[in-house]
């Protein structure tokens, strides 16, 4: 999968990302359409990282995760503000 951040930076999750992060990632992908607040948003992405994938432990987020992660608060943000 492609992403195109805000920032026009694409990243490509195959190449860009680790297995466990692509786990993570798919996980904000729900939660950025549920998430109440940016803040719900930044505590379940701590507590996937935190998680790691299937529980093996906490994972280190990468400067692709980092940006692709703050693209899609903005995307919250974004939500947010239109249901306003």
């Amino acid at each position: 999968m492609i992403i195109m951040t805000s920032g026009g930076r694409a990243f490509d999750t195959q190449k860009d990302l680790t297995a466990p992060e692509r786990h993570v990632l798919q996980k904000l992908f729900a939660w950025q359409d549920m998430a109440d607040s940016v803040e719900q948003f930044r505590e379940k992405k701590e507590e996937a990282l935190q998680k790691g994938w299937n529980n093996s432990g906490p994972i280190r987020a990468s400067v692709a995760l980092k940006l692709i992660v703050k693209h899609m608060e903005n995307k919250v943000v974004d939500r947010l503000k239109k249901k306003a």
